[in-house]
């Protein structure tokens, strides 16, 4: 898939949302890594590499001899920390498939987006869950931000794009959550006919400066996806 995520991250992505949602609890051990290569279809060392980024978010215990320990960690440093749709049993490896993309004239109803930019950048994706397509998702970036940006470059975590091609860090977001209507360029898209009553998310994210950086609307299917926000 075009921008996908290197195999490692991906299970590293995977398991640390399975931690966040309780799917993998404190203290359980892991499967042996060599069954757990096989379960997953990667080499052992593919494997390592994932355990590594869970040890360096501190939600892994590494005991030679022993085994891989499950620990109260920060699940809140994966690359989907803002990515707030589930499974409906929990976690999920969420990937993306980018549908539409555009530099193009900022709309007269869009929500301020921090500057007087007269362009923003456009993209149109559908959201998967463990390769179910669960979401689609209209996406408004402020203009201000510019870059070698692509539909080439543009990988399966928007925000990790931002922060490698545009130097914008999103440090926080504010979703507003309804339900609305499958819009109709989204007819289709996730086996529903536009029209169809979903889960809405609107959501603006800010970077460190706290200025409004994206605005974005997330039409979600409630059969195969939740939207879950933990606190603390």
């Amino acid at each position: 898939m075009r921008g996908a995520l290197h195999a490692y991250l991906r299970i590293a992505e995977s398991l640390t949302r399975d931690i966040a949602a309780g799917r993998l609890a404190v203290g359980s051990r892991l499967s042996p890594e060599r069954a757990m290569a096989t379960d997953l279809g990667v080499t052992v060392t593919t494997l390592r590499k994932a355990l590594a980024v869970l040890a360096e978010r501190g939600l892994l215990e590494r005991r030679q001899g022993s085994g891989n320990y499950v620990r109260q960690g920060d699940p809140s440093q994966g690359t989907y920390a803002l990515f707030r749709l589930e499974r409906p049993t929990g976690g999920g490896l969420p990937t993306a498939r980018l549908m539409s993309f555009v530099r193009r004239p900022k709309p007269a109803d869009l929500p301020d987006l921090g500057s007087d930019a007269a362009e923003a950048w456009h993209f149109r994706r559908i959201r998967a869950l463990d390769h179910v397509p669960v979401a689609v998702e209209d996406i408004w970036l402020d203009g201000r931000f510019t870059g070698p940006i692509s539909e080439k470059s543009v990988s399966e975590s928007l925000y990790r794009s931002y922060r490698e091609i545009l130097g914008l860090q999103i440090m926080r977001a504010e979703d507003r959550l309804s339900a609305g209507p499958l819009p109709e360029w989204a007819d289709g898209w996730l086996g529903k006919a536009s029209g169809t009553m979903m889960g809405l998310a609107h959501r603006r994210a800010f970077d460190a400066d706290g200025r409004a950086a994206e605005v974005s609307t997330t039409w979600f299917d409630p059969d195969h996806a939740t939207y879950v926000a933990r606190i603390p």
